[in-house]
This record gives C-alpha cells, sequence and structure tokens, in this order.
C-alpha cells in the first residue's frame, strides 16, 4: 500500500500512520507529552534537522494532534502542546515503552519490578534533577489535583494496585506470581502509620495508581489513608515521565517506584526498584528529612 492511499484505507491502523507516518514523529509527541515544548529544546534533545522538525511539527498542528501556544511575538516563537486527540496516543505510547523493555530489553518476561542494573532503572534514575510536566490527575472524587505543589516538596509513591477485600473488581488471577507486584496494601499502611512524620517534615504524601478513584476511593476508605490517592488511569503522569509499567488483568499498571520531588517540581531522589514495600517508607522519610531541609 502507498502511502498516498492511507488515508482512504478503512483499517484505523493505516490512517493512523497516515499521520504518524515515522518515528521522529512518534518522538516529537513523546517529548512533548514529557513537557518538551519549544522548538530549539526539541531539536536539541532529538537531534533532528530544523527542517525535518519543521515539517513534523507542522503536520501534527495540522492533523490536529498539536496546538501552537504564541509565547513570543518578535519573533514569533510557539509552544507545542498536545491537543485533547494528542492525548489520545498517550496509551499507544506507553504501550510501545512497556513493549519494548519487555521483549526487546528484557527476557519477555512479565514482571512488575526490574533489575537495579538494568536499562529500565537507569532510566527512571535519570529522572533526577527533571521537571515534571505540569500534571494534575483525577482524586478519589474525579476532580484534578495537583501531582506537585509550589509550597511542599512530595512523595509521590506509584504502586501497581490494591483493592478492598470484597471490591467487586480485585487482583487479577496470577497476581501473587507477577515479580514486585505484591506489597500495595503495607506499603501503603505504612505511609499511613508514617504520616505524621513526613508532615512534620514539611512533605506530602501522595499514591497514585492506574485503577479508576472509584476503586482507590474504596481502597482508601478501608485501608483508612490519610492522604489523597490519585489516579492515572489516562497515562499522562506514565507517558510523560515514560514510567516502568507492565500488563496484568487487561490493565497497563505501574511498577512499584517512588519520587521525591520539590516545591519547584524537579525530581530530588528515586527509588527502583522497590523490593521492600516497608523499608522503602522509611528510606524515604530519612531522604525526605535531609532535602526538605538542606536546599537543592
Amino acid at each position: 500500500m502507498r502511502r498516498e492511499d492511507l488515508a482512504d484505507a478503512d483499517c484505523g491502523i493505516a490512517q493512523a500512520l497516515g499521520v504518524l507516518g515515522d518515528w521522529w514523529t512518534f518522538l516529537i509527541v513523546r517529548d512533548v507529552a514529557g513537557g518538551t515544548t519549544r522548538f530549539d529544546a526539541l531539536q536539541r534533545e532529538l537531534g533532528v534537522s530544523r527542517r525535518a522538525l519543521t515539517e513534523r511539527l507542522a503536520a501534527l498542528v495540522e492533523h490536529g494532534v498539536l496546538r501552537r501556544r504564541p509565547y513570543s511575538t518578535h519573533p514569533p516563537r510557539y509552544d507545542y502542546l498536545l491537543t485533547a486527540k494528542g492525548e489520545g496516543l498517550l496509551p499507544v505510547l506507553i504501550a510501545l515503552q512497556d513493549w519494548g523493555t519487555r521483549h526487546l530489553m528484557g527476557d519477555g518476561d512479565l514482571t512488575a519490578t526490574a533489575d537495579a542494573e538494568s536499562a529500565e532503572a537507569r532510566r527512571v534514575h535519570e529522572l533526577i534533577g527533571r521537571r515534571l510536566p505540569q500534571v494534575a490527575l483525577p482524586g478519589l472524587d474525579g476532580e484534578p489535583v495537583a501531582v506537585t505543589a509550589p509550597d511542599a516538596w512530595s512523595v509521590l509513591y506509584l504502586f501497581p494496585g490494591a483493592y478492598a477485600p470484597g471490591a467487586v473488581q480485585n487482583y487479577p488471577p496470577g497476581w501473587a506470581e507477577i515479580p514486585g507486584a505484591r506489597g500495595c496494601t503495607l506499603e501503603s499502611t505504612t505511609y499511613a502509620r508514617r504520616h505524621p512524620e513526613f508532615q512534620a517534615a514539611g512533605v506530602r504524601v501522595l499514591g497514585i495508581s492506574t485503577q479508576r478513584p472509584d476503586q482507590l476511593a474504596d481502597f482508601a476508605a478501608y485501608a483508612e489513608l490519610p492522604f489523597p490517592l490519585l489516579s492515572d488511569q489516562d497515562g499522562r503522569l506514565a507517558a510523560g515521565l515514560l514510567l516502568p509499567v507492565f500488563r496484568a488483568g487487561g490493565q497497563t499498571r505501574f511498577k512499584r517506584l517512588t519520587l521525591l520531588v520539590d516545591p519547584a517540581s524537579v525530581v530530588r531522589a528515586v527509588q527502583f526498584p522497590v523490593t521492600d514495600p516497608a523499608g522503602s517508607v522509611d528510606e524515604m522519610l530519612a531522604l525526605a528529612r535531609v532535602h526538605a531541609v538542606v536546599p537543592g
């Protein structure tokens, strides 16, 4: 099939490839999702020619995947931002990330963790020093909650999945056999127990999962959690930071990891892989106390 015929095809995959025709286009969407929104920064990150980048940005704007927001009039300069149509590509990016990590960089086994020396672990630790994209995720009532706060340090612990006993939707079959999947309830209740100490250090705690808000609300009530749980069911945080994920029960789930983020939304510490869910809370409390007191 010729490229010019793709728009007339009845196949949705073929039509999508008519818009996302090469790997540079996917990488542009990836970097914009991660907060790199200006032409020069995109060119620097991608190493693509100015002509090629100009052509692809123009095509993505034409197809409604990106929109331009001016930040300078003399000379005219723009931020490139994802539209709602563009955000619909986030699950595609996450699926590609998961497939590449599992089947090309890994041995194909299903796992909710990683080797400490793996490329996946190195990529996560390279988040240190990076500013998080501005993301607000649905809380337990479905209302958006900012992931970071300008007046406080934040601990973001990301977990695969936790359910209240007797919930209609519970852990998928084989959950206990997936390395690294178990321990979400223990991790959450340990954060709940140590929460006053995090508060005393001026640090807010948020738990984040790809579960629906109603599922998280049931679990939060059961576990009596004193801090918010947020839902990244649409993959905005996962795609923006290229966070490690796995598939279980027909759902994309976070591998267990924790980020310490300063009031400027810059990542200051990372825990990954997390092999001891309860012990990692004590380690993060010690890190938070040091970083929150010592600037930078």
